[in-house]
């Protein structure tokens, strides 16, 4: 049983199909197949069952996935470590999101991060939903995912920072441009431009909707919220969108009307264990919560990253400096779904 064995059956548990395993690894399924096997030669018990539509784990399976699952994270984070000591101050923070998140809300914070910590790298990399920030998570040595936060996810640690309020989204010459707020029920039959399909930000507003007993069509589909904000100001049509800094501004050609009665849409950070996050992933995850709360990005006392179902404990600062790295590198991943 090597350690590779484990990584490629928690793969496997994880997509549940052998061929998208071996095409993630670049290899065969033969060689995917082989690791499983190993691993059921030396536990004595069947591990995956099969099924028309690929695998799922067998009782046994799930046993050693879990204990799998847990290890690996350690073992992640002590190899980090070790690389970060190796190296001297060096080391860096891989996350997961994507061009609306780092222009929304991550901007003036990794200018803030950038000013204390300027040897400390920022890996940004590209996920096309909340549900692959937490695939990818899970599966690689990424630290951290900006997302919009949905129902649990297991193996997954979810912490609220902003509450967005909805809005609706109208060119400046629309008849419910100059209203101080529209009621969800005025929106009843309306068609309006769609949030990315199977995207938490739309199963959130559905949800929502539908708690106030009201339902709108669509003839028009987007894949990221900046887009719904575009189409809006172009006079496609109306977005029912999160309310997001830089939109709607005063005289401007786009304006926002709040849906006060719709229960706001909560984004934050997701992580795998946030005990086991390196001092520069936690400085720079705190660092976003200073920033988007307005607070001043210094090591002194700050808004803490609290579970979005538990009240704010005391605040508390970050802890202690940590290790720096080299410069920055990477790109904006995916908009917040």
């Amino acid at each position: 049983m090597t350690l590779d064995d484990l990584r490629v059956f928690v793969a496997v548990c994880r997509a549940g199909n052998l061929s998208a395993v071996a095409r993630d690894l670049g290899c065969t399924q033969s060689a995917v197949s082989q690791h499983v096997k190993r691993l059921e030669r030396e536990t004595g018990v069947s591990l995956l069952e099969r099924q028309p539509r690929g695998v799922v784990p067998t009782p046994a399976g799930r046993i050693l996935r879990t204990a799998a699952d847990e290890g690996i994270t350690g073992l992640d984070l002590a190899l980090r470590r070790l690389r970060d000591l190796a190296d001297g101050e060096t080391g860096s923070v891989r996350v997961a999101t994507g061009a609306t998140t780092v222009r929304h809300f991550l901007a003036d914070a990794v200018v803030a991060f950038r000013q204390r910590y300027p040897r400390v790298s920022l890996e940004f990399f590209t996920e096309s939903s909340s549900r692959g920030c937490f695939d990818a998570l899970a599966g690689s040595e990424l630290d951290l995912a900006w997302v919009t936060l949905g129902a649990p996810v297991r193996g997954i640690e979810q912490r609220a920072v902003v509450e967005l309020p909805w809005v609706l989204a109208v060119p400046a010459g629309d008849p419910l441009a100059d209203r101080a707020h529209v009621d969800a029920g005025e929106l009843r039959d309306l068609r309006l431009i769609r949030l990315p399909p199977n995207s938490t930000s739309a199963a959130h507003l559905d949800a929502a909707c539908a708690e106030l007993g009201v339902r709108f069509g669509s003839d028009t589909s987007v894949a990221d919220w900046d887009t719904a904000f575009l189409l809006a100001e172009l006079g496609v049509g109306r977005a029912l969108v999160p309310a997001l800094p830089g939109h709607g501004t005063a005289g401007g050609p786009l304006r926002l009307v709040p849906v006060p009665s719709l229960r706001p849409l909560s984004v934050g950070w997701a992580v795998r264990r946030w005990d086991a996050l390196s001092p520069p992933a936690r400085a720079f995850a705190q660092t976003v919560v200073e920033s988007c709360h307005g607070l001043p990005a210094t090591p002194g006392p700050s808004a803490s990253l609290t579970p979005r179902t538990t009240p704010p404990p005391p605040a508390r600062s970050p802890a202690g400096p940590p290790p720096g790295a080299a410069s920055s590198t990477g790109s904006g991943g995916p908009p917040v779904r």
